[in-house]
Formats: structure tokens, sequence, C-alpha cells
């Protein structure tokens, strides 16, 4: 269930990604390098998220009756949960960045930005 809340996560902030003005002029670049840490982040989070529910599924699939957890399953365990803080601190300020008013609508920013992508 959480792979797939990650999942439905990342599909919600690129369909906002794409509801932008930003991104409707054609100025993706500036959308992907704004939000790429978010976007590399909600990758490697979700790929150590699947990897990790997988093995431990796949220990005690084999094995029910004793708890199995290795020196292996123990340092993934703790780069997924450190990735998860750095996961959820830049979803929480890409949303809060998401809802500038200056991405849904014409702005002086937006045009000088243009003027500059266009050089």
């Amino acid at each position: 269930m959480q792979d797939i809340s990650i999942l439905f996560n990342l599909i919600i902030i690129l369909l906002m990604l794409f509801n932008t003005y930003v991104f409707q002029i054609g100025l993706v670049a500036i959308l992907l390098e704004r939000f790429r840490a978010l976007l590399m982040l909600s990758a490697l989070y979700l790929t150590f998220s699947i990897i990790l529910h997988s093995w431990l599924m796949n220990l005690r699939w084999l094995n029910t009756n004793r708890f199995i957890w290795t020196d292996g399953l123990q340092v993934l365990f703790v780069v997924q949960r450190a990735g998860s803080v750095l996961y959820y601190y830049f979803y929480k300020r890409t949303s809060e960045y998401l809802g500038d008013p200056r991405l849904y609508e014409d702005s002086p920013w937006l045009r000088e930005v243009f003027v500059r992508a266009r050089q």
C-alpha cells in the first residue's frame, strides 16, 4: 500500500506541474530545474521502498516461524527511512510552492524567464 501511495503522490505532483501556465507555454525546463530534487528523491524513495518491502516479504514468506533481520536489510531500512524524511520535506515544500499564483498566470517574472530561455 505504501508503494502505491508513493506512486500516486508522484502522479499527483506531475499532474499539478502539467496544469501550470509555465508548462502550458512550453517552459518545461524551468519546472524540471525547479522540481528536480523532488522528482529524483521520489524515484529513489519509491525504489528503496519497493526493494525493502520485497526483501522483507521474501524473508518472511520463506520462514514464517522466525523473525529474520539481516545486516543488509537493516542498512536498507535505515537508508529508506532517512530518505523518507527528505522525501516528505521536499513533497511538502513543492506542494506549497505549487500554490504560488505566478505559476498559473502571465507575470513579469515569467516574461523575463521566457526571454532568457529564448536567447
